[in-house]
């Protein structure tokens, strides 16, 4: 499985007549090595695999890292650059979009004479199509999540601060085996639903609101996102009108998804329904974004993205309308793409649930 994972960066080693790639980027030196520690570096020719780590994870990197050599060090960048020397490499490509300016200029440093190669962060794409794996965590950690909000439903309702609603979410969850929450929650509730990044607050639940619950939970070291827009008692009329015209976005969007579709087409079909019913004002994100061991990650759904769907792409799509002074309704499900369509890994109801 790794080998065939670390077979996607063959284009980067020839399109930049490469001798090595340095990874920084936790998350993508899990995903070619299967070390899980929180710091460390990856250094990977076309042929071998080296994963440098000081010693509190030596034991841990020799039993994760199966097919690669582990080495210990006290400084990184000097072992770097005894590696370097040694393998006589010369251009090394780098993570440019996940490396500070004062990392980078103490990695320069440390490896004068050898040549840095900016990759920007074009290499994140390697992850954007999920193998076999990779799907059945997701979905194992979807379900969690999903059927952990449905057993918290009974606990919504008027007095209820959005932040222990929150809290009781996140123990249900950890409760039915996630290791943490993906991110903090958003519970956004009446007028504070118009805020998109609207994190639970102290703020009771009324009757007559909706409240949006952004939630996701992680394990395995992939996690989930979801969003479900809830009616606390009877809405007035013009929330359930806005309700239905993003469920609509969302549902038109889903049955779109298909292998070839632009990200930006795919975006559009969602957005110009919204717009097309009066709100494109009130829809300002991206329709969606790549879900995997990191909560966002390629591709993005958005009107600045012409790459083009494949199969085994797994991202979200989460249309929403954000009006000031009045709330917000926003819809999320994760998918996965199919040879003919999308699957949901994400399974909470998305008709108007009343609680």
């Amino acid at each position: 499985m790794l080998h065939i994972r670390r077979a996607r960066l063959e284009r980067f080693f020839t399109a930049h007549d490469l001798d090595a790639i340095l990874f920084l980027s936790l998350a993508n030196i899990r995903y070619l090595s299967g070390f899980t520690g929180s710091d460390g570096a990856l250094l990977l020719t076309r042929e071998e695999c080296r994963l440098l780590c000081d010693s509190r994870y030596t034991t841990q990197a020799a039993a994760e890292v199966l097919d690669g050599e582990v080495l210990q060090y006290s400084d990184r960048n000097a072992l770097l650059r005894e590696l370097v020397d040694d393998l006589g490499l010369s251009r090394i490509g780098f993570e440019a979009a996940h490396t500070t300016f004062a990392a980078f200029s103490e990695l320069s440093s440390s490896l004068k004479g050898h040549e840095l190669v900016s990759l920007g962060g074009d290499l994140d794409q390697i992850r954007s199509c999920k193998d076999q794996d990779e799907l059945e965590r997701l979905s194992r950690v979807a379900g969690l999540a999903s059927d952990a909000l449905v057993a918290c439903l009974g606990k919504l309702g008027p007095g209820v601060s959005e932040a222990s609603f929150a809290w009781e979410l996140e123990k249900e969850m950890r409760n039915r085996g996630a290791e943490g929450r993906a991110f903090d929650f958003i519970v956004a509730s009446g007028e504070r639903g118009a805020m998109p990044h609207g994190r639970a607050s102290e703020k009771l639940l009324r009757s007559g609101e909706l409240v949006t619950i952004d939630f996701g939970a992680c394990m395995d070291g992939y996690v989930s996102d979801e969003t479900v827009t809830i009616a606390i008692g009877t809405p007035d009329r013009r929330g359930v009108d806005v309700y239905a015209v993003v469920k609509e976005a969302h549902d038109l969007a889903i049955a779109a998804v298909r292998p070839g579709i632009s990200c930006r087409d795919l975006d559009a079909v969602a957005r110009d329904h919204i717009r097309g019913r009066g709100f494109g004002d009130y829809f300002g994100h991206g329709l969606g974004h790549g879900v995997g061991l990191e909560v966002h990650e390629k591709p993005a759904i958005s009107p600045r993205n012409d790459m083009t769907l494949q199969e085994g792409m797994v991202f979200t799509i989460e249309p929403g309308i954000y009006i000031p002074g009045f709330g917000g309704v926003r819809i999320e499900d994760t998918v996965v793409v199919l040879p003919d369509g999308c699957r949901a890994l994400t399974r909470v109801s998305k008709e108007l649930m009343y609680v």
